[in-house]
């Protein structure tokens, strides 16, 4: 005689893997027995059954594999003195999504995955995928070893969540996923590389130049993107050795030219961006050398030589906590004002920042290009990638006739529009008299300072 309830039991697992996170009443439901049945069925699924969630608001799902592999993957955070706690696990469940509460760990949650339920993955894990040049340059170096394809962009939930656990040891922020990479980060912990000495900087960027051209990696600045390599040097007073560094060109063209302006037009509006109240830029050098022009940039996720900082990009959070799908910075930050996750003061750090951004003529300011450091608040990170990109070349290398025309305040912008105007105002002299700069874009530089102080007299 067979056992009572056995169909039900045959069914069960079927009926998880059909849809995840579903309460008891559901499963009872679509089995026809009891909840107190239910409850005393579940325990036979062991290790494959995933759930989360207090009394009525408990629910279920079946682990889904990744790779093979069974197993929660545990989440690591490094602090700011490069000490290291797991603060979370990460299960994959079928027939798609993920289960791994943030509460914990004390980021902004929305409200359908307070219990820890996520449609895809958790969105930090968005932030810390390799991406840009720098991601191209690595898929296409791994993705035999990896299994995953040479294009990051095609990467599905579970290649992501493959490749950070495998290779996700130096990621975007303070996280790491899985044991192996963070045994790969305790590898480098306990036998540091040492800083590149500034007296052979120029001649050792030179080469991890060419060794990133070398790599034939698509896309670089004549797309669009700088090309850029990471590395760890020394100087005096920083706060990290870690640095990102953007570098142009080599030859002699108008557009290797133009690249080489716009990366000393980064430095100084970084360097500009001090004259907002109370905003912050990634501390930022020009180097010279070997025909090249060199922007490194002190990466602010980083502390020390092992100290990380947390991090999530402006559209990161949008996709997760808002839906809104606007590139405006100050639309999204005013949202995220009303629903208690921004205060005041960093939203008018965010007014300044896209007023300035307008009149130095960046018109590349996308959500990928403002991040905050994420608590059970944002907070407005260093700014970083400001410059005037209305002037970069055309993906063939040709330099079009751009007309500078800043864009104007209504009334109740009028007091943020004069202060970032005043700041965009010294970013352009500067620019104007910086003998970095080719004379043809000084030129450029004045022309804009002269437009925009007129403007200003109208104001």
């Amino acid at each position: 005689m067979r056992p009572r309830n056995q169909t039900a039991r045959d069914r069960l697992t079927p009926v998880l893997a059909r849809r995840a996170a579903v309460g008891a009443a559901d499963i009872a439901g679509s089995l026809g027995v009891s909840i107190p049945t239910l409850h005393r069925m579940l325990p036979a699924l062991g290790g494959s059954l995933v759930s989360t969630g207090k009394a009525r608001r408990t629910r279920y799902a079946l682990r889904r594999d990744l790779r093979g592999e069974l197993a929660p993957l545990p989440l690591y955070e490094v602090d700011g003195t490069g000490r290291a706690e797991q603060v979370g696990a990460l299960d994959l469940v079928r027939p798609q999504g993920s289960c791994m509460p943030l509460n914990g760990a004390d980021w902004p949650v929305p409200e359908e995955s307070r219990d820890g339920w996520w449609d895809g993955l958790p969105y930090p894990l968005y932030d810390m995928r390799p991406q840009g040049y720098m991601g191209r340059q690595f898929a296409r170096a791994e993705h035999r070893q990896l299994g995953v394809s040479a294009n990051p962009q095609e990467w599905g939930d579970d290649d992501i969540a493959w490749v950070l656990s495998r290779s996700g040891s130096d990621a975007s922020g303070s996280l790491i996923l899985g044991d192996r990479a963070f045994e790969h980060w305790q590898a480098s912990k306990s036998a540091p590389a040492e800083p590149l000495r500034t007296r052979a900087l120029g001649t050792t960027y030179a080469r991890l130049a060419e060794h990133a051209i070398g790599a034939g990696v698509a896309g670089s600045s004549a797309g669009g993107e700088f090309p850029k390599f990471a590395a760890m040097r020394e100087r005096a007073g920083s706060a990290t050795p870690h640095v990102l560094v953007k570098f142009s060109g080599a030859e002699r063209s108008a557009a290797v030219q133009r690249w080489s302006d716009l990366l000393v037009c980064e430095h100084l509006a970084l360097e500009a961006i001090a004259g907002l109240p109370g905003c912050v830029a990634a501390r930022s050098r020009i180097v010279e050398h070997a025909g090249r022009t060199f922007l490194e940039v002190e990466r602010f996720d980083r502390q020390g030589r092992f100290g990380r900082s947390r991090l999530a990009s402006l559209s990161t959070l949008d996709a997760a906590l808002l839906g809104a799908g606007t590139s405006d910075w100050v639309v999204l930050a005013e949202r995220f004002q009303a629903a208690g996750l921004l205060d005041t003061t960093a939203v008018e750090r965010v007014r300044h920042l896209w007023w300035f951004g307008r009149l130095i003529a960046n018109a590349d300011m996308h959500t990928g290009n403002l991040s905050f450091v994420p608590n059970e608040q944002l907070a407005l990170a260093p700014a970083y990638d400001m410059l005037p990109m209305l002037y970069a070349p055309l993906p063939g290398g040709e330099l079009p006739t751009r007309r500078f025309e800043p864009a104007l305040p209504l009334p109740p912008q009028r007091p943020v529009w004069l202060t970032a105007c005043g700041t965009a105002l010294a970013f352009w002299d500067r620019a104007a008299a910086d003998e970095r700069i080719s004379a043809a874009f000084r030129r450029t530089c004045a022309a804009n300072a002269k437009r925009l102080r007129e403007l200003a007299e109208l104001v």
